[in-house]
């Protein structure tokens, strides 16, 4: 493959409901799909999924669309790429900004699947043909509220229920749930929201019955979370934590977590999750795909991920409609009882579709020549 341009589809969405989560709420939603056009016209699709602000992690919009136009772009624009591990290779010398490589990197794959004429999945080397997910429910003004919302969900079906908490909404909040709800698959995530001085309240959760609880310490850990995991029944599963394969391997040696959530943005793309999700098979630690609040393109990245074998818990893949008025590709996604079927049409299975694209629009970025990174590079 020759990449001949590289284009940056900036868009504002509306979210159909706030999303709250220990660090703030969320409504608007800024979603760069960028998309890699090859000599021959193909088009292939990745979404960066950074936040518009650095609370999540590091990475945010305005920096990582500087990273894409000033060297992640250039420098796959005119190269002949023979496969997509080769985007991380090329990648290799800039630190981190993985949610910015892993967005020109999902292009390629999309293309590489589609000039192969074989799904993504299936060039990624997942054989399922439907995946289970669940739905991720952010912090409610009242538990009555929330209380509400995993009806709908239960009632739609969902494999997994999960529930954002953070201190003064954990405990009793979830006892809540259990007295309406006792035996749903019910987790919670804490998004870095406590440390090892809240042990009595996160050793107070193992009363409920978890699947687990998400990263509860600090971003980044795996030594504070290796000592509460001794402490505590709760599975801990580590999402923040794991931004590479080489936390990933730490993680595992330490203890630190029985479950991983991989994030394919956060960890740097298909090429990396790949490579943890060999690791954790090889040391029997279940996996699930999490979600960022992706469009379109990015939810069908997460399901062809979730086709490989070791992603044996339900995902944070739910519905397009869980989140979007109208999606930006058809058909949309689509949860039924709890499964999304895993496409078998070329590349991510959908089309991503201008018309509805054009209503959220911001700006356009096109990529066609390196000259300055050739510069940059060369001094």
């Amino acid at each position: 493959m020759k990449i001949k341009e590289i284009k940056l589809h900036q868009l504002l969405m509306t979210m159909k409901n706030p999303f709250t989560t220990s660090f703030g709420t969320q409504q608007k939603r800024f979603v760069t799909i960028v998309e890699a056009i090859d000599e021959d016209g193909t088009s292939g699709f990745g979404e960066c999924v950074s936040g518009e602000d650095p609370l999540y992690s590091e990475e945010f919009m305005d920096a990582t669309l500087i990273a894409l136009k000033k060297y992640f772009g250039p420098l796959v624009v005119n190269k002949e790429i023979s496969h997509p591990d080769e985007v991380w290779e090329i990648y290799k010398p800039f630190k981190r900004n993985n949610m910015a490589k892993a967005s020109i990197e999902g292009a390629v794959w999309d293309l590489y699947a589609k000039k192969k004429g074989i799904s993504l999945a299936e060039a990624i080397g997942g054989a399922k043909k439907e995946v289970d997910v669940g739905v991720s429910l952010g912090l409610e003004d009242t538990d009555e509220l929330l209380l509400e919302r995993i009806g709908e969900k239960v009632e739609e079906g969902y494999k997994r229920i999960k529930v954002k908490i953070k201190p003064g909404r954990d405990v009793e909040m979830v006892r809540k749930i259990r007295e309406v709800y006792p035996d749903i698959p019910l987790m919670v995530d804490a998004n870095s929201a406590y440390t090892l001085d809240d042990i009595d309240t996160l050793k107070a959760l193992d009363e409920f019955n978890l699947m687990m609880i998400e990263q509860p310490l600090m971003a980044g850990d795996v030594i504070d979370h290796a000592k509460l995991q001794k402490q505590i029944k709760t599975p801990v599963c580590l999402d923040e934590s794991i931004d590479s394969y080489e936390s990933a391997a730490a993680a595992i040696e330490l203890g630190s977590c029985e479950i991983i959530n991989v994030k394919v943005g956060r960890v740097g793309g298909i090429t990396q999750s790949i490579k943890i999700h060999d690791l954790a098979k090889k040391h029997n630690i279940p996996l699930w795909c999490g979600g960022m609040l992706e469009a379109g393109v990015g939810r069908l990245h997460n399901v062809a991920i979730t086709a490989l074998s070791e992603f044996v818990l339900p995902g944070d893949t739910a519905s397009s409609s869980r989140y979007w008025f109208e999606d930006i590709i058809t058909p949309e996604v689509v949860a039924e009882k709890g499964v999304v079927k895993v496409s078998d049409k070329p590349g991510i299975g959908a089309e991503v579709d201008f018309g509805k694209m054009e209503q959220y629009l911001v700006k356009v970025d096109s990529i066609t020549a390196d000259d300055e990174l050739d510069m940059i590079m060369h001094n």
